[in-house]
């Protein structure tokens, strides 16, 4: 390895670790156990925690066969649906909430034909929010194993009389499962900290659709110490669910 990568190398990584540097040195820790336990900030972590799981089980039940037919298709057009797939991890969550609430809301294009309680500023609106924006993540990491493990293995157990579900169920998912375990850890960490989407599409309302980012978002205009505080949590968090959950798939380890 050339000894010149040191330089941005260390110039990238001071840029990750040192605003979290930075927010620890700013925080109080003698109240951040107050901080981080008061029943709003409670509230919405046990929302977060419990919307991101669910949509978590949404990018798999959804992701997984997109990925799937993304990889293994050869019907006109695949690159042109992976890119609209591809199109959360580059829009601005925002126009991602306001894509959402033109289409379920109210006077929406599908919203304003749905029966029953309608989905914004519901909890459902936040898992919706979160799925949308997560999903990709899924999508890409899996579909890229599944490209990368080709149909070799595939073929030979379909000319061996096994049926299409017989080799999805136990060849496919085998060969792909690190990555799936990867994909499922970043699906639910962006959802634990996703914001736009969801203050756009879900609104912030304490118990319903206030989620942790959203309760830092508005104690940083009255109570900066514990935004400060539960932005650590968030990174805790984040590091926790990275790190400890999958770190072997993460690393490409098999």
């Amino acid at each position: 390895m050339p000894g010149l990568l040191w330089v941005p190398a260390a110039a990238a990584l001071a840029l990750v670790v040192l605003p979290v540097v930075g927010l620890v040195a700013r925080s109080d820790l003698a109240e951040l156990p107050s901080e981080v336990t008061s029943p709003g900030a409670l509230a919405a972590l046990r929302l977060s925690v419990a919307t991101a799981l669910v949509s978590t089980g949404l990018c798999l039940l959804l992701g997984g066969p997109l990925a799937v037919v993304l990889a293994r298709s050869r019907v006109p057009g695949v690159r042109l649906l992976r890119a609209v797939v591809l199109l959360p991890l580059v829009l601005p969550p925002v126009v991602g909430g306001l894509a959402l609430l033109y289409l379920l809301g109210r006077n929406g294009l599908l919203g304003s034909h749905l029966p029953g309680p309608r989905i914004p500023y519901t909890t459902a609106a936040v898992v919706v929010a979160q799925t949308f924006v997560a999903m990709p993540f899924l999508v890409v990491g899996l579909e890229g194993a599944l490209r990368t493990a080709g149909e070799r293995y595939e073929a030979v157990a379909a000319t061996l009389g096994a049926r299409p579900w017989t080799v999805f169920r136990r060849v496919t998912v085998p060969l792909v499962l690190p990555a799936l375990g990867s994909g499922l850890v970043l699906s639910f960490a962006r959802a634990l900290g996703e914001f736009g989407a969801t203050i756009t599409f879900a609104g912030s309302l304490e118990g319903v659709t206030r989620t942790l980012p959203l309760e830092v978002y508005l104690l940083a205009e009255t109570d900066v110490d514990g935004a400060v505080a539960l932005s650590l949590l968030l990174v805790v968090l984040a590091v926790l669910v990275i790190a400890v959950a999958r770190p072997r798939a993460l690393e490409g380890v098999r």
